[in-house]
């Protein structure tokens, strides 16, 4: 069966430290985290790769490594392609509100696959590091897709602590899982930190402790093609419902998803994953990612030289 990784990098415009931080290397060889994420997905069986982009960055992201991975892909019989997000891409008849000045997030960046997804996907961040076991387990849960079935989705669960910058708070998507290990809703919660083998959500008036072996999902979901139909409703119905001072909101896939599962609409296995998840968040983050990367290297959990 075909399987498609769909992976968001439309943001890669985003400035760290004088540079995109999603193209910064992180491995031995000048490699990006976004290079781990295809290898372990072409590992664990994946055989379509989709990058979402946008227009104006097209020349550097192909230089950086579209055309390293198209050239790899090949070998390895592996399709590419490329979908792009655009803040313009509206629905027939829908008119761009006034003074909007970027895209509309994660719902409408997968929706910019339309036409192009025809399997089962999986969809990740490109700044994220997810490990090995994450793909294996929402590569199996695809597998068994079938028609009969098309709002049975699944989200790798990573463990909180796993998922902590040592150098500041982050926004994570807190699962409620039920006893069947099915999420019944997503609390995105913000500002959450590492307090030494602890994890607190940072406020005004102090800190809040929060479970730190909770699930959170990292916006690594497994979905069916039929989610495709679903998302373009959704994001109609999305953008019907903008009012003026909403100029900054946007259609986000978790807040779709907990939609699904609360009105009944969809049921979400929760794949627990114990790997340590690897982000550039902080520009003092790099140091460590860099050292990880090369644990890894070292432990033989992948070759020095990544496609080599």
């Amino acid at each position: 069966m075909k399987t498609s990784l769909v992976i968001m990098a439309a943001g890669i415009g985003s400035r760290f430290g004088g540079g995109i931080k999603q193209l910064e290397p992180v491995g031995m060889h000048g490699e990006i985290i976004m290079d781990y994420s295809i290898h372990d997905a072409i590992e664990a069986g994946f055989n379509k790769i989709i990058f979402i982009i946008r227009k104006d960055i097209e020349e550097a992201f192909r230089e950086v490594i579209g055309e390293r991975i198209e050239a790899i892909c090949k070998q390895l019989n592996v399709e590419i392609d490329y979908a792009f997000q655009a803040m313009d891409d509206l629905p027939e008849g829908v008119k761009l509100p006034k003074d909007r000045t970027k895209p509309w997030g994660t719902g409408q960046a997968v929706l910019a696959c339309k036409g192009l997804i025809k399997e089962p996907f999986a969809v990740i961040n490109a700044d994220d590091y997810y490990g090995k076991e994450s793909f294996f387990k929402l590569h199996d849960f695809l597998e068994e897709y079938t028609p009969e079935k098309p709002t049975d989705f699944c989200a790798a669960g990573f463990i909180l602590k796993n998922t902590l910058s040592e150098n500041g708070g982050v926004t994570r998507g807190v699962c409620q899982v039920n006893e069947n290990g099915y999420l019944t809703g997503i609390d995105e919660t913000k500002n959450i930190v590492k307090v030494g083998d602890k994890a607190a959500v940072q406020k005004e008036d102090g800190q809040e402790p929060i479970d730190e072996n909770s699930h959170v999902s990292m916006n690594m979901w497994g979905l069916t093609p039929e989610f495709m139909e679903i998302l373009e409703k959704g994001f109609i119905e999305f953008l019907g419902g903008i009012k003026e001072g909403d100029i900054k909101k946007e259609y986000l896939l978790p807040e779709l998803i907990d939609q699904l599962i609360h009105s009944g609409k969809a049921a979400v296995d929760v794949l627990e994953t114990k790997d340590e998840w690897f982000g550039v968040t902080y520009q003092e983050d790099k140091a460590s990612v860099q050292a990880a990367f090369k644990k890894l290297t070292d432990d033989g959990v992948y070759p020095e030289g990544l496609y080599q």
